[in-house]
């Protein structure tokens, strides 16, 4: 494979989408029009370890909830 140098013109599809995208939106990336669930948090802010945990709890009993529906249970 051979690398030509200089050259403007993207080399693949996703190349001109990625260089379309960083064109047009030079100021926050993770703001693309392609980019659905990405979103760019101010520096020091993070998500709390408590909306995982809630979040595997509520899934969790919303399973079981269902299943007890399911015919046949012990």
């Amino acid at each position: 494979m051979s690398a030509t140098v200089g050259k403007s013109s993207p080399q693949t599809g996703a190349h001109a989408v990625v260089q379309n995208a960083v064109v047009k939106n030079a100021v926050d990336p993770a703001r693309r029009p392609d980019v659905l669930l990405r979103v760019r948090r101010e520096e020091g802010h993070e998500l709390s370890a408590w909306w995982m945990v809630g979040a595997f709890v509520g899934v969790s009993a919303a399973v079981i909830v269902l299943l007890s529906f399911v015919p046949g249970g012990a």
